[in-house]
């Protein structure tokens, strides 16, 4: 007998043997289904996070630079960076006279106002102040319309592009191409509509805004407020050397000593990333020990049923080995009947986490099943099985003929 006919036929014996039993099988499976259950539905919701956060920090771009007062997720004290002094036009335009890595940059400043179009209004909109080089620096497309000119930005003129929830809210069964809208009390012609971007991390909608000339946005609303300074790098393999650059050229624009510290942040994408990375590596490892308890208390139960039926069947296995069967086939026997009871528990597990993984999708929190999370689960079962099964098989596996023959 061949090897794939003895693996063939423990099969067929582990089968019938599981079916003989339906609801011992059913109960040993019970843990694997809730442990195989709680690794998918972890693995979904970490797996629906992370692309929720890539497609959230894209908006942030992995090429560009934001020169600021503050440094993002720093662990000093707020006061400490705003007394900084403030990023100013002056060391904008320095920058970008001096700098010979970067391929395009803008500055931008904000402030939140109150939008109006005929009747309707929207409260707390974020206004947008920048360059005509802001569609460049941060790749922004256009649904609709077209971004503002050279001309129109260094002319201060009144025009804007507004995000995709102000044209639903105001502009719903209309083109919103050069209609006139309020910010504050002052009009502005739109002549873009940005494509729909989604929210920041899920705090801040990108969709919720309008973008102005900058010197537009000085004369309405003041120009004594720190900006942010935008730089696209050329290369983003070379985004290292472009932040190298910078903050050289901010020292010499904002004046710091040699040897004292920075006085402004140079932040990028990678800030957001490490930090969210540690924070999912942290939530893996408790979620990893949660769930691999409910695996371990399940295929201890299994390893019990499983010595109880290599109990049962010491004469069978007597029987198996007078007639030529190999220690081998036996250890295969049962190691394959603990493999598929755990196989049906984990496929049962999927089962059930796939539907509750979209309820979760729907009303709590993003998630996504990729075929490697089934792989998973169905590897983890299995493993579990083997795990499970070993001890209870190599006991039958050694069994004596003659001592299991004459075995009540």
């Amino acid at each position: 007998m061949n090897f794939y006919t003895e693996i063939k036929e423990s099969i067929v014996i582990s089968l019938k043997a599981i079916t003989a039993n339906k609801l011992r099988s059913f109960l040993a499976t019970l843990g694997i289904v809730i442990g195989i259950t709680s690794v998918t539905l972890m693995q979904t919701a970490i797996e629906g996070i992370n692309r929720a956060f890539e497609k959230s920090i894209s908006a942030v771009g992995a090429d560009v630079l934001y020169v600021q007062k503050f440094e993002w997720f720093s662990k000093e004290d707020w006061s400490f960076f705003r007394n900084r002094k403030d990023i100013t036009m002056g060391q904008f335009n320095f920058l970008k006279k001096n700098a010979q890595t970067s391929e395009v940059m803008c500055p931008t400043t904000g402030t939140s106002k109150t939008l109006k179009y005929q009747d309707l209004v929207l409260e707390n909109v974020f206004v947008l102040g920048s360059t005509y080089e802001y569609q460049m620096t941060f790749g922004l497309n256009l649904d609709e319309g077209r971004f503002f000119t050279r001309k129109e930005s260094e002319g201060a003129y009144p025009v804007c592009i507004i995000g995709t929830e102000i044209k639903n809210a105001f502009f719903e069964n209309t083109d919103p191409i050069n209609k006139t809208i309020k910010i504050g009390t002052y009009s502005f012609r739109v002549i873009g509509v940005a494509e729909k971007q989604g929210s920041l991390l899920g705090l801040f909608s990108l969709d919720n805004r309008v973008i102005i000339p900058i010197d537009r946005f000085f004369k309405l609303y003041g120009g004594k407020r720190s900006l942010s300074i935008n730089i696209k790098a050329d290369d983003v393999k070379n985004i290292d050397e472009t932040k190298e650059e910078v903050i050289s050229i901010m020292r010499k624009a904002r004046k710091v000593p040699f040897g004292e510290k920075n006085d402004f942040g140079v932040n990028q994408q990678e800030a957001f990333k490490s930090t969210f990375d540690n924070l999912t590596s942290l939530i893996k490892i408790i979620g990893t020990l949660i769930t691999s308890m409910s695996l371990i208390v399940g295929s201890v139960g299994i390893a019990n049923i499983m010595f109880v039926s290599v109990k049962e069947r010491t004469k069978e296995i007597g029987i198996r080995k007078a007639i030529g069967a190999k220690r081998r086939s036996i250890l295969f026997q049962f190691l394959i009947e603990s493999c598929t009871i755990c196989l049906i528990g984990g496929i049962i597990g999927i089962m059930i986490s796939f539907p509750i993984s979209l309820i979760i999708d729907a009303f709590v929190l993003p998630t996504a099943m990729p075929l490697w999370v089934i792989v998973l689960g169905l590897f983890v079962s299995m493993l579990f099985g083997v795990l499970a099964g070993f001890f209870p098989a190599f006991n039958a596996s050694k069994m004596d003929p003659v001592e299991s023959l004459r075995y009540e």
